[in-house]
């Protein structure tokens, strides 16, 4: 039973002091070491000095783990921001890199070697031999090429069948000639048949292989019935089907011959050009050497297409991917700490007798901004280590799924949870500001 109810006994036959009396004095006793608790220990007559830190630490503790449940909603937001960041940027650096080794094996290791029509006056017109491909693979590095040219056939058209009604008129379709070692050059992928090779390229035949539009447009979608296209009167079967190329994509929109059937059937004179498929890392110095191992005699007759330096491909890749993704995380960063500022300002507000009573034994406004700055910078601090984790996890998750190499950078893992913990003390900065303005009086009133 508390003194303020205790209700007046009897005097003590030993003369001592009554029963209410003894009552109050244990009431007062007990709400003195209440306030004692509260207040944390004392090291003088008056905190003049502040709390030592570990006692500052202790009560922030305390205050924390009072509310668990609390506790739990406020750090999830940290949690989620946190691991927003690191997922997000572990996720776009990881992106970063296998968008560069895709770059690597793709167009870094692309080569075009063509006439120079801009060559200096006086100067032969330079042509391409038709065994270029063959002078290339003696240099190390070229892993394969292949000669492709346009041909000109003049206003004859491309139709799958002769004589049918509505396809007299037939498709203007763009008609190029190559070599068998093209196709491996370009990493052309077939939809259905097969590539001619250096025997039909030997001996004339007179077959094609059509790029997926254009046999979507002549209306052939297989080949195990050897349909035929004709180019004007002259009648080519049809043996494969592009799907996909690299580098070339008007292939699929075209009607491919032999070279040897475009120079016995339309006088093909030279190829227009030489595409090189090289080794990664090869592609400079092979544009270096091509023009030599072509034409030793006039190597400055012919131009050199040649993919960038990979290093600044690659830093602008994942510059452009790492700014992306930091702005996503500094937007869910931004929504935990909001988080943080609105509980520990409404925990202020439910703890206004707490302050108050503080205030009233000695405490300095300091002491109380300070409490409520470290327990905000705990939550901080734990959001930051359990979101840290589950942003790691994200990034090593989704990397398995992919197949991905997972690219973490060390910096951001472990100065994570510290920026947790510098968003719970900027969040509350103001809640801990707000505490500290509440009078004594006016909070002991109000309780």
């Amino acid at each position: 039973m508390s003194w303020r109810t205790q209700q007046a006994g009897p005097p003590d036959p030993a003369g001592g002091p009554s029963t209410s009396r003894r009552g109050r004095k244990r009431g007062r006793l007990a709400l003195a070491g209440v306030v004692r608790r509260i207040a944390g220990p004392r090291r003088g007559k008056r905190l003049t000095g502040g709390p030592a830190v570990r006692d500052l630490l202790d009560e922030a503790l305390a205050g924390v783990a009072a509310r668990p449940t609390r506790l739990i909603l406020t750090t999830l937001g940290t949690v989620l921001g946190i691991a927003a960041l690191v997922g997000t940027v572990g996720l776009g650096q990881t992106a970063a890199g296998q968008i560069t080794q895709l770059f690597d094996l793709a167009a870094a290791t692309r080569v075009v070697v063509a006439p120079d029509d801009n060559g200096q006056e006086g100067e032969a017109a330079a042509q391409l031999p038709w065994d270029s491909p063959e002078r290339l693979k003696r240099l190390n590095g070229v892993d394969a090429a292949g000669t492709v040219s346009q041909v000109d056939v003049g206003e004859e058209l491309v139709r799958s069948v002769a004589g049918l009604d509505g396809q007299k008129d037939g498709h203007k379709l763009q008609v190029m000639a190559a070599s068998a070692g093209l196709f491996d050059a370009v990493r052309s992928v077939l939809k259905t048949g097969r590539f001619f090779d250096s025997g039909h390229d030997q001996r004339a035949d007179p077959v094609v292989v059509l790029g997926k539009n254009a046999a979507a447009r002549l209306g052939i979608n297989r080949v195990d019935s050897q349909p035929a296209v004709f180019i004007g009167d002259q009648a080519y079967t049809v043996i494969g089907i592009l799907d996909s190329v690299s580098g070339k994509a008007e292939l699929l929109d075209s009607v491919i011959l032999p070279n040897g059937t475009a120079k016995n059937v339309y006088d093909l004179k030279a190829p227009d050009s030489v595409e090189i498929r090289t080794a990664v890392g090869a592609a400079q110095l092979i544009a270096k050497q091509a023009p030599v191992a072509i034409d030793p005699n006039q190597p400055s007759a012919l131009k050199v297409d040649a993919p960038p330096q990979q290093g600044g491909v690659r830093k602008d890749v994942e510059s452009n991917l790492n700014a992306l993704f930091l702005l996503l995380g500094a937007v869910a960063l931004l929504v935990g700490g909001l988080g943080i500022a609105n509980v520990t300002l409404l925990s202020v507000l439910e703890r206004v007798s707490e302050i108050g009573l503080r205030r009233a034994l000695g405490a300095a406004r300091r002491h109380v901004a300070g409490q409520f700055l470290v327990e905000s910078v705990i939550v901080g601090f734990l959001g930051g280590l359990l979101g840290t984790a589950v942003g790691v996890l994200l990034t090593v998750g989704v990397s398995f799924m992919r197949d991905w190499t997972p690219i973490l950078d060390s910096k951001l893992t472990f100065g994570a949870p510290l920026l947790g913990a510098l968003i719970g003390l900027i969040a509350g900065t103001y809640p801990a500001w707000k505490a500290s303005a509440i009078q004594p009086i006016t909070a002991l009133r109000g309780s």
